[in-house]
């Protein structure tokens, strides 16, 4: 027979901050899936990117994730539907060009993002 121990009896307290750091990533309690969003390499480059930049053209974006046309433009209308980018095309000289900008939600879930992955460096750096 098992006996379940208390909270208080934890004899390992930072497997329980090491536990609270992954679940606080797993089930964020403000809603949405920016975590299965910015799991994506090309996904959480773009909204990096546009975190420090003003704007950003699809070409700017392209050339810096090293990103074919078709994987950014699935990318960047995956965030486009969380309200994460907004995009904007228009033409220049003739030529048609497609510029984005990082929203308020896309820069709040950004810094979820980051405080959680933080959050899980501090708590395994610590246990080594």
């Amino acid at each position: 027979m098992a006996v379940k121990a208390s909270k208080d009896s934890d004899p390992a307290p930072s497997r329980s901050r090491s536990l609270q750091a992954i679940s606080g990533f797993v089930a964020d309690d403000k809603g949405g899936d920016f975590h299965k969003l910015l799991n994506d390499r090309v996904r959480l480059g773009i909204l990096s990117s546009l975190a420090v930049s003003d704007r950003l053209s699809f070409s700017e974006l392209k050339k810096l994730l090293e990103a074919t046309d078709g994987n950014l433009s699935v990318h960047a209308r995956k965030l486009e539907d969380a309200g994460y980018v907004r995009c904007e095309k228009m033409f220049a000289d003739r030529h048609p060009k497609t510029e984005y900008r990082i929203t308020k939600a896309g820069r709040s879930a950004l810094d979820r993002y980051l405080k959680h992955m933080e959050a899980l460096i501090r708590v395994t750096s610590r246990e080594r």
